[in-house]
């Protein structure tokens, strides 16, 4: 009865807490928002996975899960989404990822989040993975808005070594940091450490962005021997890697707890892009020999692909008392929408930057309001794209051969059905709309920083042969 009593009591003060305007609140929340790294859509425990994820699973139970929750098909991409609110075609970044040897990075006319969130009155934070620009510090996080950094700056690293191509990059605060340890288990290390030291009377913002379970597949022995039963090694090692990561996440909120902050702390889970289900696509460690090992369920393809399989994302969101648990939330929302709406949770503002493409969700993720996104901008390249409208969602392949597929989502979630030679209005509606989208677009500055290089090897150097073997093959 107690029992009964107790819960009937958090279920009011959550619905309560739902219909509350961002105003009537006591103080702006603490957010953690906590990003993994190519996982797959199925590879949680709440979808289904045999990959153990209790304090993952805990969170979605708790509070709301995000069903189709999109974000931009590879790494860089998504977490520019996240940064700016706005896609990355806007600004150049929209095709594949910031290269180890690239020197470019996210726009420095572009308003971020830890700034937006620094002149709310926030303490910011990231600890983990950047990958939006390296080759020059201008383009760091700590000249980017955030108070702290600790981390990689690249996109992938050895988790041991803490090192990409012979060349370690390991940071706290711009200054190279020498330590041993799992990359997974000092990123959880240290964001436990800056919430014990975090002054209560600031709100905190930490981007706490794991590096796993993206390849290489590598994970501690302990981690390995709990899944003795799963022959492949590269199918155990990612299992192990997903479950050492949620391990950190328990001991993350465990800290919010330690210091009650956890019941002013909203907490944002997702993966950055979908599962890879190529190696082509797995980073610049070769992985070609290897299974990939990632499953995206019932969604086609993958990490990089504009399908579902690479753009739908598992996400959840948790606030106690906010959030009703048992939460479900099976309308769009996109990466992008994450500023404006944690933006308003804060009693902050979007004025001052360019025009936004995120939409506030917090409506729709507390109160079950209807979401306000009617579109999603999958991506848009010179040589490819795909939008959604409503369930019709187009994806066109522009270089020859070209290919234009239709798909009705509502009823073909898989995309198994190309259904463009029977709604010929809609593709066209679909493609004007793209190439509007097109229109407005920055050139992908990986193809120019790829074409510099390209040009300087083909145009620098004269490939005749020697002047032996020349003499050699006279007759």
């Amino acid at each position: 009865m107690q029992y009964a009593l107790r819960a009937a009591g958090a279920l009011f003060a959550a619905i309560l807490g739902c219909w509350m305007p961002h105003s009537a609140w006591a103080a702006p929340p603490n957010i953690v928002y906590i990003m993994s790294d190519d996982q797959g859509w199925k590879d949680v425990g709440f979808h289904g996975s045999d990959i153990r994820t209790p304090n993952i699973d805990r969170l979605a139970a708790d509070g709301a899960r995000l069903e189709q929750f999109y974000a931009q098909p590879m790494c860089t991409p998504s977490r520019a989404a996240l940064m700016t609110g706005r896609y990355p075609h806007r600004y150049g970044l929209q095709t594949l990822v910031i290269m180890s040897a690239s020197r470019y990075g996210l726009a420095l006319d572009e308003r971020t989040l830890p700034q937006a969130l620094d002149a709310a009155g926030y303490e910011t934070a990231i600890v983990g993975k950047w990958h939006l620009g390296h080759g020059d510090r201008k383009y760091w996080p700590r000249a980017r808005g955030f108070d702290y950094q600790y981390g990689p700056l690249l996109g992938e690293i050895d988790y041991y070594t803490h090192s990409a191509h012979g060349t370690r990059d390991w940071f706290r605060d711009g200054k190279p940091v020498r330590e041993d340890g799992y990359v997974t288990e000092l990123l959880g290390n240290d964001a436990v450490r800056l919430i014990e030291k975090h002054d209560v009377a600031k709100p905190l913002f930490l981007y706490l962005a794991f590096t796993a379970p993206h390849a290489p597949y590598q994970a501690p022995q302990a981690y390995l021997d709990r899944y003795a039963n799963i022959s492949d090694q590269s199918r155990r090692a990612y299992a192990a890697m997903i479950t050492a990561m949620d391990d950190q996440i328990g001991r993350v909120v465990a800290a919010l707890e330690a210091r009650h902050m956890r019941d002013d702390t909203l907490i944002v889970f997702e993966s950055d892009n979908g599962g890879p289900r190529s190696a082509a696509v797995t980073g610049e460690v070769d992985m070609s020999n290897s299974t990939i090992p990632a499953d995206n369920g019932s969604f086609r393809d993958g990490k990089g692909s504009l399908y579902e399989g690479g753009t739908r994302v598992v996400a959840l969101a948790n606030w106690p008392g906010k959030i009703a648990p048992g939460t479900v939330v099976d309308s769009p929302m996109h990466i992008v929408d994450m500023f404006p709406t944690l933006v308003g949770l804060a009693g902050g503002t979007t004025a001052g930057g360019k025009p936004l493409d995120g939409l506030d969700m917090w409506p729709t993720i507390a109160h079950g309001a209807p979401s306000p996104r009617t579109e999603v901008v999958y991506d848009v390249e010179p040589f490819r794209a795909a939008v959604r409208q409503g369930n019709w969602k187009l994806v066109w392949r522009v270089v020859l051969p070209s290919k234009i597929e239709l798909f009705d989502l509502a009823t073909d979630p898989g995309e198994t059905k190309n259904v463009a030679d029977q709604h010929p209005d809609i593709v066209t509606q679909l493609m004007q709309r793209a190439d509007v989208l097109a229109q407005g677009s920055v050139p992908p500055l990986l193809l120019q920083d790829g074409v510099g290089a390209v040009r300087q090897v083909l145009m620098g150097s004269v490939a005749l042969p020697g002047d032996d073997e020349l003499i050699d093959a006279q007759p």
